[in-house]
């Protein structure tokens, strides 16, 4: 089983896990991400790869603890073993070399960008991380981002860092000629609703851009269907053929109504593993 090596916390509910693993960070690629379960008979999360250490054999993952089972995982630390973790999983990000990417974090989004910045810059292009949240307290990763691209915009909803607004409002600057200037390609990953703003950002100016959709899913194979994706009118499976697709093709509002098919399940697992929790503290 994959041992935990180091963990730590980047806001009240965001954990950051670097993982031995080697064989999944011997052929990781910005994008793809791994299929996570904790406990027999438990619930397999799909998790984007933030990055990967291909010399040192391990991979950093970023969960939230929104639900049950992140909640399970959240709970371990350095040196526990989690009971799965199988990937790499799905496609990488492709992207033609020498223009300007963009890649826009919202919330615990923003720790995908970190592999997918680094190696971009390496290429040779010219990268701009734009990272959003509500507040400064919620801002994850930013100076571990810093020194892999060329710029990196803080945008805070409450103005406490950065730029007081919302991501898709300092992408339109920079589409207009701001700051780093217009981008060629953009890379949006983070909260479907963000996601769906970014697309609408870009398409009028014309902007190449991807969104990284983390639909509900089962195996992370193929073969649940469970993770269907509309993509230009056709039915998309996102391990499989995605996670990444164009945004200005992606039906949000099917992809919004399926990611809440089961929100009524999921508060009744949450609830039960409390019960649990305050059942075993007594």
């Amino acid at each position: 089983m994959p041992r935990i090596l180091e963990t730590r916390m980047l806001t009240p509910v965001t954990k950051y896990f670097r993982i031995d693993a080697p064989f999944i960070a011997a052929s990781a690629q910005p994008g793809q991400f791994v299929m996570l379960r904790v406990r027999d008979g438990g619930e397999r999360i799909p998790i984007t790869i933030a990055d990967y250490d291909r010399d040192a054999g391990t991979i950093t993952i970023v969960v939230q603890d929104v639900g049950a089972t992140t909640k399970r995982v959240c709970a371990l630390g350095a040196g526990d073993e989690i009971l799965d973790v199988a990937g790499p999983l799905g496609g990488k990000i492709e992207i033609a070399p020498g223009g300007h990417v963009c890649g826009v974090g919202g919330g615990f989004g923003s720790a995908a960008l970190l592999c997918l910045m680094r190696e971009f810059t390496a290429r040779g292009d010219k990268t701009t991380a734009i990272l959003g949240a509500r507040s400064k307290d919620l801002l994850i990763l930013a100076d571990e981002l810093r020194p892999l691209c060329h710029n990196v915009e803080i945008c805070t909803d409450d103005g406490s860092a950065g730029f007081k607004g919302f991501v898709t409002q300092r992408l339109a600057q920079m589409i207009d000629g701001d700051g780093p200037g217009r981008p060629d390609h953009v890379v949006a990953i983070g909260p479907m609703a963000m996601m769906r703003a970014v697309a609408e950002t870009t398409r009028g100016p014309g902007v190449k851009t991807l969104v990284s959709m983390d639909p509900l899913m089962v195996d992370g194979t193929g073969m649940c269907g469970g993770c269907r994706v509309n993509v230009a009118g056709k039915a998309q499976f996102a391990c499989v053929d995605g996670p990444c697709f164009d945004a200005h093709q992606v039906d949000f509002d099917v992809a919004m109504r399926r990611n809440k098919a089961y929100v009524k399940e999921e508060k009744q697992a949450l609830d039960r593993l409390t019960c649990m929790e305050n059942r075993e503290a007594r």
